[in-house]
């Protein structure tokens, strides 16, 4: 299926009308699967022409395979499913992602920072994405980075120190994968400094502000939805102090830049115009982090297939439920609920996760 996806896409021999609409349905294929590489559209654009196949796996970073995930014998069994025909039980072919979003100038404190990530950031954005085996849908579950929880080896901490205590993504991925109990399939990471240059490329992002507020640099934003160039979409995204509740509103917005960053990149205008798929590929690109079968081009054009019938009414973004703001020592922290974890994990297991996102 790769290799066809390739040839398809550098047919040029192609009647012009037939090309065109042959042309949008393979890159939008390839697009939904941009939220599988850490919700950067422009990297599985890469995959939009054959040409660009090697700017992509030259340019993204690659985490160590053994630091990546933790070892075999600590991790949950893998999913299953019932066979239409036999009714047994057999693997189940959904994918589950941690996604890590890191920014220099957003963390609380030095003793964040995080040497493997790009630009060596602190880990600033934490998120599960399910994609049910059917490929249907994709649903994206932030996880606020103080959740106060058990780190193994290390007690209890903020979730997001578990990506500075580690080498490299199998802490975290270990610290997840215990409160929720399903195995991560792939990790993939991405600056803060990158998603600016996917909106310089992308000449701008219109975002669905859910508030009104200034930010901390003199940005304005109303409610509802506006353009915003670089420079505010990363005032926005970064913003905090301005919020009563902190973290809580920040993560909204996180979630609304990336809802305007997919909604502006699966578009016919930037899935047709090959040159701002090669800008935004060669500026998006150096800012990631993947595991070692995410640094696969073929393997990201065979799952982006996959999904190729997925739109942007398909991707559900919300919160992990959290009992609120609390206290550890001198610490403000998010009081995590376990239950919730339990039950997100049993939903992905069940095929329920729909209606598990649905209720929150």
């Amino acid at each position: 299926m790769t290799q066809e996806l390739f040839d398809q896409a550098d047919d040029a021999d192609a009647e012009p009308e037939h090309r065109s609409r042959r042309g949008r349905k393979i890159a939008i294929g390839v697009l939904c699967g941009a939220l599988v590489l850490l919700l950067g559209g422009a990297a599985a654009a890469a995959l939009y022409l054959n040409s660009l196949r090697g700017a992509y796996e030259e340019a993204v970073n690659v985490i160590e395979e053994q630091h990546t995930f933790p070892e075999a014998e600590d991790r949950p069994e893998e999913t299953t499913i019932e066979d239409d025909e036999t009714g047994e039980q057999v693997e189940d072919d959904q994918i589950n992602m941690l996604l890590i979003g890191s920014d220099s100038g957003g963390g609380s404190g030095e003793f964040e920072n995080v040497p493997w990530l790009p630009n060596s950031g602190r880990a600033d954005t934490m998120m599960w994405v399910h994609i049910p085996h059917e490929r249907d849908a994709v649903y994206v579950m932030s996880i606020m980075r103080d959740t106060w929880v058990p780190i193994p080896g290390y007690g209890e901490a903020k979730i997001n120190s578990a990506l500075s205590l580690g080498e490299g993504s199998s802490l975290a991925v270990a610290t997840v994968e215990s409160l929720v109990g399903v195995p991560i399939d792939h990790v993939a990471t991405v600056d803060m400094v990158g998603f600016q240059s996917l909106v310089s490329a992308m000449g701008g992002v219109t975002v669905d502000s859910p508030t009104s507020f200034t930010s901390w640099n003199g940005y304005q934003f109303v409610r509802g939805e506006q353009y915003m160039d670089p420079s505010q979409a990363m005032s926005f995204v970064r913003e905090r102090r301005s919020f009563s509740d902190g973290d809580y509103t920040r993560v909204r917005n996180q979630q609304a830049f990336l809802r305007g960053v997919l909604n502006d990149v699966l578009t016919p205008s930037t899935l047709t115009n090959p040159g701002r798929v090669h800008e935004m590929v060669s500026n998006f690109a150096p800012h990631m982090a993947v595991d070692s079968q995410l640094a696969d081009a073929g393997y990201v054009a065979d799952l982006a297939w996959s999904m190729r019938d997925v739109r942007g009414r398909h991707i559900e973004m919300f919160t992990m439920p959290n009992l609120g703001v609390g206290t550890a020592g001198s610490e403000s922290i998010i009081v995590a609920d376990f239950d919730a974890f339990t039950e997100a994990g049993e939903a992905m297991r069940d095929g329920s996760f729909e209606d598990y996102a649905a209720n929150n």
